[in-house]
């Protein structure tokens, strides 16, 4: 079976280690390209055509939002939010990235403090996963 080809795009790099390290655990998933902002990862997307694309929000030059609806835009490709801007509590955020098209969202991995690793790994994982079935439609610039 083919791996799934992932591209992070995320201005952190230890944020952009953490997730490499865990996806790279999978045998099913490989990252094929990491991106440090969204105008950036556009020009990835182009290149590489990867499965499943996570990215961060706050990011300099291209944020997330903007970002997902230039994926969805030009080359759609199911998408994870991995930022602490869509906990629970930031509904406006959730709703505006759902709505430019991201197939889910999960809060940024809490590692460095000091939460359960392996849960989050096996979650971010199975996203991904998951993530990689859906068929995704163009979604035009309003």
């Amino acid at each position: 079976m083919m791996a799934i080809k992932v591209l992070l795009v995320e201005d952190s790099d230890v944020a952009i280690n953490i997730y490499e390290k865990m996806l790279n655990s999978s045998s099913r998933i490989e990252v094929v390209g990491k991106a440090k902002n969204g105008k950036e990862g556009l020009e990835l997307v182009s290149q590489l055509n990867p499965d499943v694309i996570c990215t961060d929000l706050q990011m300099p030059q291209m944020d997330g939002l903007e970002f997902t609806k230039q994926v969805m835009a030009h080359y759609p490709t199911p998408i994870l939010v991995l930022s602490n801007g869509v906990q629970q509590t930031d509904v406006d955020n959730i709703y505006e990235v759902m709505k430019a098209g991201a197939v889910d969202v999960m809060a940024k991995p809490q590692t460095a403090m000091g939460g359960s690793s392996e849960s989050m790994q096996n979650e971010l994982i199975v996203k991904i996963r998951v993530l990689a079935t859906k068929k995704v439609s163009a979604i035009p610039l309003s």
